[in-house]
């Protein structure tokens, strides 16, 4: 990997792409299954399927009895927060978890657990942040907080009345690309920018392959034979931040905790024994396997915090065989992850196809699996 900041950089225009404003997702589709499905075969680059009736419910058609779908179990906390400052003007904060847990993280021996109330927050509002501003939130401005310190990456620590709990005043977390206001669809929110099988509170943005799934999807495919496994990794804030030169250079992400159960890895051995496939649902789940894997070639369960970089030039995938993900931002982190697994040029060629063709990107957008194709493999509905 070149050293110098302008090549590491430059690096990232090869994985850079014009998106029309039409083809970002703005709303989900009625039912979770109803998104389209692009099936690409990672051997070849070919796009299998991509016509405008194949939609996710058709999954059960390209995985078999034997194969084994990971998810990951993290939770979206209502972690945004609208309001304004005391002195007026509109304000919104995204809450990214208790300032105790970050500095805990950042410097173990320092963190005090009386301070239950600060919370690590990105703060949006008129005028310039300091120390000392008040902010108050909630539908009417029920909560307040005062903004007690400032981070780098533009992080601040918020403190709230004692025994609040501010997510309880909180919206979905949307992510920016989605223009409208979450307000104009709460409810909608709150329950489509969840997976069905959430569990884990602790994410600020949703792991959004996932979200085609419903139970009647997990049915079917449960009578053909195809198993069910868990993690978790609570989403950060950087999946809102652009790739920097240092995370080039160093090939190490923000840090996101994760848990990788005994029973998933069993599953996992026991599907790679049988010759079944293992199917990441999300590049979340993808990097939770793949950072777990000693030099052995062993997969470790275990909890913690993972950093993994998966990019191209980086070591090969080690656990998966097939990923499900959505069509991400150009020059991202996620972008990277899945031009390693499918390979770059196939992948900028299959979201040129679905940029002509009307896909719909980002969270709330269509979806892609990638898998090794099969030509005796039956194909019918």
């Amino acid at each position: 990997m070149p050293n110098r900041e302008e090549d590491l950089l430059a690096l990232l225009e090869a994985f850079d792409f014009d998106l029309p404003e039409t083809n970002i997702a703005q709303s989900p589709t009625d039912e979770r299954t109803a998104a389209r499905l692009m099936v690409l075969d990672r051997r070849t680059g070919e796009v299998l399927e991509a016509g405008p009736d194949h939609r996710v419910r058709n999954l059960p058609n390209w995985l078999r009895s034997g194969d084994l779908l990971v998810i990951n179990a993290t939770r979206v906390r209502s972690a945004r927060l609208v309001g304004q400052k005391a002195s007026g003007g509109q304000a919104e904060a995204l809450l990214l978890g208790p300032a105790f847990a970050a500095v805990a993280a950042e410097a173990p021996n320092t963190a005090d657990p009386s301070s239950a109330c600060d919370y690590r927050a990105l703060v949006k509002c008129t005028g310039r942040l300091r120390k000392g501003l008040c902010l108050r939130f909630g539908a009417d401005f029920e909560i307040s907080a005062s903004l007690v310190a400032i981070h780098e990456r533009g992080e601040v620590t918020l403190r709230f009345e004692q025994g609040t709990d501010p997510y309880a005043y909180g919206e979905a977390p949307l992510p920016p690309y989605i223009r409208r206001a979450s307000s104009d669809s709460s409810t909608v929110d709150l329950e489509r920018y969840q997976t069905v099988y959430a569990r884990e509170p602790g994410a600020v943005a949703a792991p959004t392959a996932g979200l085609h799934f419903d139970e009647n999807l997990f049915r079917r495919l449960r009578e053909s034979g195809v198993g069910l496994a868990e993690v978790v990794l609570h989403v950060g804030a950087g999946t809102f931040r652009p790739l920097d030169a240092k995370a080039l250079s160093t090939g190490r992400l923000h840090p996101e905790d994760f848990e990788l159960p005994v029973e998933t890895v069993e599953a996992i051995e026991k599907t790679q024994a049988s010759g079944g496939r293992v199917v990441a649902v999300g590049t979340t789940t993808a990097r939770v396997l793949e950072s777990q894997v000693d030099s052995d070639g062993m997969l470790l369960a275990g909890s913690g915090s993972t950093d993994l970089f998966i990019r191209p030039g980086g070591r090969p995938f080690r656990v998966i065989d097939a990923l499900l993900t959505n069509f991400h931002l150009p020059r991202s982190s996620l972008l990277l992850l899945v031009a390693e697994f499918a390979g770059r040029r196939s992948l900028l060629d299959a979201y040129g196809y679905a940029i002509e063709h009307g896909f719909r990107f980002y969270s709330y957008g269509d979806a892609m699996l990638i898998l090794a194709h099969e030509p005796n493999r039956s194909e019918g509905e």
